[in-house]
């Protein structure tokens, strides 16, 4: 599907930094105008003079308050028009032993991952709903259908954004409005390096395994994908096949966790033996 982004408009939220300004800079550069949206005005300020082309704005809000998403949602409206593309990529992670991790950071996780792409979907639908056309799409990520060791808040708020979007998905394309859910891999973005060294020694090791991709790869597959009508976005190659396994071997994609794990706690203890740092 060859799909135009010239003169459209593209809202994205955690638009100031990571993926979500690696897309702005790719849809801009495409000849969108972009609604950056974000909690800190400076960042804010930063991203857009960093974008190729004219027309865009920045917003400074909060998604985890749906009264200042709806405030935000309104000034939108007005100063730009219903959105053709709904982003959806404000997220924060905080990795740990589950039994570490304060019940705080439970909450923290749902507000701003889950309920802020809920938040910013409500306030947006009905104009959607009333042109009967756009694209909403939610970023989720591999910690969202596969449950990754160390990241029992992350991960749960990310599975309830996957199941947000399946829902979401069918309800909205009898009204014209495509859902996209993007589950990308370990990001080279400011939020890893801030969860790097709170990742449990396991978690490190299994990172290690996998591959690193760039914002900007993610921005394209993203765009890519969106272009192409695919509901399931998968950047990268790793996601690809822990999808089709997941899917494929059931329970017993667990086994194969439960080994990989098994794998790490030893290359830790020989580590720990030799004196190394983890």
């Amino acid at each position: 599907m060859k799909t135009s982004l010239q003169g459209k408009i593209v809202l994205i939220t955690g638009g100031s930094s990571g993926i979500g300004l690696a897309l702005a800079r790719q849809v801009a550069g495409e000849g969108a105008r972009v609604a950056l949206v974000a909690r800190g005005q400076e960042k804010l300020e930063i991203a857009l003079a960093s974008l190729p082309g004219e027309g865009h704005r920045i917003y400074s809000c909060d998604v985890a308050d749906f009264a200042a998403v709806e405030r935000m949602a309104a000034q939108v409206q007005a100063d730009m028009g219903t959105p053709d593309w709904l982003v959806n990529s404000a997220g924060v992670t905080r990795p740990g032993y589950f039994w570490e991790l304060p019940v705080e950071v439970f909450h923290q996780m749902m507000e701003i991952n889950y309920y802020g792409t809920v938040h910013v979907c409500k306030a947006f639908i009905e104009p959607m709903r009333a042109r009967r056309s756009g694209h909403i799409i939610n970023l989720s990520s591999v910690a969202g259908f596969l449950g990754v060791f160390g990241y029992s808040a992350y991960g749960a708020s990310k599975f309830a954004v996957w199941g947000f979007s399946d829902t979401l998905r069918a309800e909205l394309k009898p009204e014209g409005i495509a859902v996209h859910v993007v589950f990308p891999p370990d990001t080279d973005t400011p939020q890893l390096h801030y969860e790097m060294p709170l990742k449990p020694p396991e978690t490190k090791i299994l990172a290690e395994t996998g591959g690193l991709l760039t914002a900007e790869q993610v921005a394209a597959e993203i765009v890519r994908g969106v272009k192409r009508g695919k509901y399931a976005i998968l950047p990268g190659s790793d996601p690809k096949w822990m999808w089709k396994a997941s899917h494929l071997l059931g329970c017993g994609t667990y086994k194969i966790m439960d080994w990989l794990i098994a794998r790490a706690r030893r290359q830790i203890a020989r580590r720990r033996a030799k004196g190394e740092e983890i």
